[in-house]
């Protein structure tokens, strides 16, 4: 009889545990310290958060990645930010494009992505892999909603690591604008 409650005690314990499910986690607001990432290009050059902004501001552009195909809305807010690559460049900041989904074809489909209507990516550009949604889930960013990957947002990330600029669109447009983004960089400068 004393074993059979053990199971059962034991049973019930596993079972509540099993079920226990770790909280998500926060989305960094401005003024917080921005959870450190690597995550490889698609050339699997390893970029890590930590370096980048040790030598210059960082900007994070997290798309929806592959939810079963190509963003119009992350293609229109990619462009514009390739329009202002000069004003990046001159501002002295790093952007980094994180492209997040499930690893199985997720190099494919970013290449893909990559490549539309024939894009030029700047060389001070970075453009990242996110498989399997590390990144996203350290930033509290995963959109679970069906067909959908990530919350699509951007964050500004100061040489201490600080965020200073957040902004996570809860749907598919209101994206942050490169122009946006800019004043955000050159504030940091005048600070």
């Amino acid at each position: 009889m004393k074993t059979k409650n053990l199971l059962i005690l034991a049973a019930a314990l596993v079972f509540s545990v099993a079920g226990m499910q770790s909280p998500a986690a926060e989305t960094p607001k401005v003024g917080d310290p921005a959870p450190d990432f690597t995550l490889k290009t698609l050339d699997d050059q390893t970029v890590r958060l930590s370096e980048l902004t040790s030598k210059q501001p960082a900007v994070l552009v997290v798309l929806r990645g592959w939810p079963g195909y190509q963003c119009p809305v992350c293609d229109r807010q990619v462009n514009e930010f390739i329009k202002a690559a000069a004003e990046f460049n001159a501002a002295k900041a790093k952007v980094v494009f994180i492209y997040p989904g499930p690893a199985d074809y997720l190099k494919t489909h970013a290449k893909e992505f990559q490549a539309m209507k024939g894009r030029q990516w700047p060389k001070e550009f970075a453009f990242v892999l996110d498989p399997d949604y590390a990144m996203v889930n350290a930033y509290g960013l995963r959109w679970s909603a069906p067909q959908e990957t990530a919350y699509p947002s951007t964050f500004v990330v100061d040489k201490k690591g600080t965020v200073q600029f957040a902004k996570v669109s809860k749907g598919h447009g209101d994206r942050s604008k490169a122009a946006d983004v800019l004043s955000a960089i050159k504030s940091l400068a005048a600070k």
